[in-house]
């Protein structure tokens, strides 16, 4: 019997604490503020303007418009990413031509490319055609994860076969670790 009385305590302290946790001083009820294209509020639906009744006539959002119309050229934004020995993990260094070739080919989805991933001539045939993929499909996803559809991309691997520079020290190695966006 007294453990009875014990667990029906239990049970009433964590619903009373549950209950508690679950408040919140958000008002359902209230309709959402609602902006216009400039950023000044506009009335709600109950003819009050929206946030409470009060105007400051200020901005709530400072959005920057963007013109795609106005894109950066290939050979402004690059179109090569280089990557560390024996990764494909895309280095911040080079996020800027991926973000810049993502906003050329999302503004333009009827043009299409193709990612060649590379490699340098360290390592087994095998094993750098599947770097030189590993490297293309890591591009690929991040310009997808950017807005960039599927259809626009193609990721293939050239391994080691295609060199940039020729050569068997860093410098030579350091140019062809690397994933180039070509038109198709």
């Amino acid at each position: 019997m007294k453990l009875n009385k014990t667990l029906a305590t239990t049970i009433a302290l964590a619903t009373a604490a549950l209950l508690a946790g679950c408040a919140s001083s958000v008002k359902l009820d209230e309709p959402a503020p609602v902006e216009n294209r400039s950023g000044t509020p506009v009335a709600g639906g109950s003819g009050q303007p929206a946030g409470g009744g009060k105007t400051t006539g200020t901005p709530q959002t400072q959005v920057t418009t963007v013109d795609l119309s106005k894109q950066p050229s290939a050979a402004t934004i690059g179109r090569i990413v280089y990557f560390d020995f024996d990764s494909f993990v895309l280095k911040d260094e080079f996020k800027p031509v991926v973000e810049g070739n993502a906003k050329q080919l999302a503004g333009n989805r009827g043009k299409r490319i193709v990612i060649e991933g590379h490699t340098d001539e360290r390592g087994g045939r095998e094993y750098n055609l599947a770097l030189g993929q590993k490297r293309a499909e890591a591009v690929v996803k991040s310009l997808a994860l950017l807005g960039v559809a599927d259809t626009q991309m193609e990721a293939v691997s050239f391994g080691e076969e295609r060199p940039a520079m020729q050569g068997s020290d860093e410098a030579a190695w350091a140019k062809n670790r690397r994933a180039e966006l070509k038109d198709r």
